[in-house]
């Protein structure tokens, strides 16, 4: 099975943006209205383990699509919301609040190209079940991007305990990095810095969380200047990140509103390959978020 790379991709995430603000990617986007824009706060402690996590995510729907941006916990101000609602997605992709300005650009690009197999799109169904089971099951779907042997080693952007399982599954090893530092679930010392810790990886795992903190683009060039493998696990971002196949990203596990956390019923997340192969069948759980985009 072939997929189609995301039409209109871009080399920086700058120039996206400016594309879309011009109008080059759809329609002009002054004439598009945010109709309701609200803050998921979740807090979560898997059963069976030690550590818990908290996740704060922004949404905008614009029509029929639903754009997000994750943030820390309190960072948001809740100001930002009524300056969302009403608000076109022009005045918002210049809005001061980086945060609003990734989701309104997410909400737009979703609007203009959702996850669908003419887009490069391939589902992967996510089974209901437990907390701790539906995020096992995205981070088998995750991983599954990963072309790696094993022994490589993997940095991981955005802590996800049952991605480390994962990896630790097909025995991959791992650099795990936060900004919140800290160690893992089994006690590893989690780096801070990304950028520095990557020249010591042969592929990197990052969080589409990373464009709401500013770090994405510092990672995809340094992919892209490598020759690296860089897997996006994009709940912020979803339909950003897949733009950048070709362009230091080389797949995506996109997972749009609503997230798998939300509840226990089963759901969907569309994955892009670079190089168009499908991964895996997409049937039964494996390991996924513990901080980061899922986040």
């Amino acid at each position: 099975m072939t997929a189609l790379a995301p039409v209109a991709g871009a080399a920086t995430y700058e120039e996206l943006v400016e594309r879309a603000r011009s109008g080059r990617l759809g329609p002009d986007p002054g004439t598009l209205r945010i109709a309701v824009a609200f803050v998921t706060r979740q807090a979560v402690r898997h059963d069976g383990r030690g550590t818990g996590y908290r996740n704060e995510v922004l949404s905008l729907r614009l029509a029929g699509a639903v754009g997000s941006c994750a943030v820390e916990p309190g960072a948001l101000r809740d100001a930002a919301i009524d300056e969302c609602v009403g608000a076109d997605v022009a005045r918002l992709l210049e809005h001061p609040s980086l945060p609003v300005r990734v989701a309104a650009l997410d909400a737009y690009l979703m609007h203009v190209d959702p996850h669908t197999p003419e887009n490069g799109a391939r589902p992967f169904p996510l089974p209901g079940g437990t907390s701790l089971e539906k995020s096992r099951a995205r981070a088998r779907a995750v991983v599954e991007l990963l072309d790696l042997s094993p022994g490589a080693n993997v940095l991981v952007v955005g802590v996800v305990n049952s991605l480390l399982e994962a990896l630790r599954s097909r025995g991959l090893r791992y650099v795990p990095c936060d900004l919140k530092g800290g160690v893992t679930e089994w006690g590893e010392k989690v780096v801070t810095d990304a950028l520095g810790a990557a020249d010591r990886c042969d592929a990197l795992l990052v969080s589409g969380m990373t464009l709401s903190n500013g770090s994405f683009e510092p990672l995809r060039r340094h992919a892209l200047a490598y020759g690296k493998q860089l897997v996006m696990f994009a709940q912020t971002g979803s339909a950003v990140l897949p733009r950048f196949l070709g362009h230091g990203v080389s797949a995506v596990c996109a997972e749009p509103y609503p997230f798998f956390w939300l509840d226990a019923g089963a759901g969907t997340l569309h994955r892009y390959r670079l190089n168009g192969a499908d991964a895996g069948s997409g049937s039964s759980p494996d390991s996924v978020p513990d901080s980061g985009d899922g986040q």
